[in-house]
């Protein structure tokens, strides 16, 4: 399992130079860092739907605890927890909806499906392969954009991990989702406020909240444009009535921590 995830991690810093500065910063307050959840993001294809993309994680001992609809961004997702290891990280796969989705993105979905090699690539190995087809068009990129971010950032970036999440609650030195986020701004990083800086309250038992996503330079066909690429997660969890901690997640909170890749938001 920890080499799935430490792989997961190599592949993800390398569009997200944030996360490792962050990791540091955090390092040298004396902290040791815990992962809350990795996120994963994919389309409904059966080739690499969530049941697909799980079944790495499900092989060595994980299992489904949950499952969201995300009606306006055209989005279904579930989340998984491994069932001995308390200290594993969650896994949080989310796929978009292609039959809700205008022709032109369905098209572009079945196209790069199509011409990836998936018949012969593990989906251990797809978790790892980023993009699986050729060169992106900006032109098809921007026209993604305008009525998915999810769809266009699939077409880039394919498949990794989205982002990584720091579990709070295991910091010695913050106490609180808010002194988290002062540091982080004291040491000039941007903040999703999609929502709220904080997405999520106690009386939900989650708070969340995030940095905007990094900004990378992708070789384009038509030449190389600066896009968002992938960005750092932060969660606090809080006990339920029964006193057990909330292992779930907030559909509404979840909704908006998508939007930390959002180009608008990253301008």
């Amino acid at each position: 399992m920890e080499n799935i995830v430490e792989k997961l991690w190599d592949e993800y810093v390398k569009v997200t130079p944030s996360a490792a500065k962050i990791q540091s910063i955090f390092e040298k307050k004396g902290e040791s860092i815990s992962n809350d959840h990795i996120a994963i993001r994919t389309f409904n294809n059966p080739l690499v739907n969530v049941e697909t993309l799980s079944a790495p994680f499900t092989s060595i001992g994980y299992e489904k605890k949950g499952e969201y609809i995300f009606e306006a961004k055209k989005l279904k997702a579930s989340h998984y927890e491994h069932m001995y290891n308390k200290d594993a990280p969650k896994i949080f796969i989310s796929e978009l909806r292609l039959e809700l989705c205008s022709e032109f993105i369905q098209d572009v979905a079945d196209s790069i499906i199509a011409t990836s090699d998936l018949t012969s690539t593990s989906p251990a190995n797809l978790l790892l392969s980023g993009r699986t087809w050729g060169q992106p068009s900006h032109k098809i990129y921007e026209k993604l954009l305008k009525e998915s971010e999810y769809a266009a950032w699939m077409y880039v970036f394919g498949f990794r991990a989205n982002h990584f999440t720091i579990y709070c609650n295991k910091l010695k030195n913050f106490t609180t989702l808010e002194s988290v986020n002062e540091f982080l701004k004291e040491h000039k990083f941007k903040m999703n406020t999609s929502g709220g800086e904080i997405k999520g309250s106690k009386e939900q038992c989650l708070e969340q909240s995030s940095i905007l996503a990094d900004k990378v330079t992708i070789k384009f066909q038509e030449g190389d444009f600066e896009i968002p690429s992938c960005y750092y997660e932060f969660a606090m969890r809080y006990p339920q009535k029964d006193g057990q901690l909330f292992e779930g997640f907030v559909a509404s909170s979840a909704d908006k921590i998508f939007e930390s890749t959002d180009v608008t938001s990253t301008k």
